[in-house]
């Protein structure tokens, strides 16, 4: 071999080699580049599981949200229409007792109430207060049961109010206390309203 084709053998050869050594380097610098892709690649697609999730979380809070406002607003409408159904109701009711008071049954209610205060106290002094709208009626009353009575200064809308001042004792067959106490315990009863 003469020195022209040895130093070609060794070019060819060094040539070779550069380019073996050549190729695993971009064969490594490859790797760890698709390697450092698909990391990237695996933490874009968390974060953006994460942000998704997120974002879900925060729609269902918001529509849980609006629904609790929305119901609360319906409480308070229905709780209005409600009171006011009441009020109207209870009101008829004062209209009615009105018209009950211009009857005899009511008169008779009167002595019945005044004959079972007298019966309760048992001999004991005892005041028997009428309403003044009932002025007129008392000396029928009067007449009719034998207990003096006493007309009360202030109105209780109807019926009577008794007292036995010994056993301190107030016997209330008012109209307005027994309408005050039903008012305050009346509830609709029944399912949901909704509007």
């Amino acid at each position: 071999m003469t020195i022209d084709e040895k130093i070609e053998h060794l070019q060819a050869s060094a040539m070779e080699q550069a380019r073996a050594e050549s190729q695993d380097l971009l064969d490594a610098h490859r790797a760890s580049l698709e390697k450092l892709f698909n990391t990237h690649k695996e933490e874009l697609a968390r974060l953006n599981d994460n942000r998704i999730k997120a974002e879900t979380i925060k729609a269902r809070q918001e529509l849980n949200q609006s629904a609790a406002k929305a119901q609360l607003k319906m409480k308070r409408k229905s709780s209005r229409l409600q009171q006011d159904l009441k009020n109207r109701l209870f009101k008829e009711v004062q209209d009615l007792l009105s018209d009950y008071m211009q009857t005899e049954a009511y008169d008779d209610y009167l002595i019945r109430c005044i004959q079972e205060a007298r019966r309760f106290a048992d001999g004991q002094p005892l005041t028997i207060y009428i309403n003044p709208s009932d002025e007129h009626k008392k000396s029928d009353l009067q007449d009719a049961t034998g207990v003096l009575l006493t007309v009360s200064a202030e109105d209780f809308m109807g019926g009577i109010r008794a007292v036995i001042r010994e056993r301190n004792i107030l016997i209330d067959h008012s109209f307005k206390t027994a309408l005050a106490e039903e008012y305050d315990k009346f509830m609709f009863q029944g399912g949901e309203f909704l509007a």
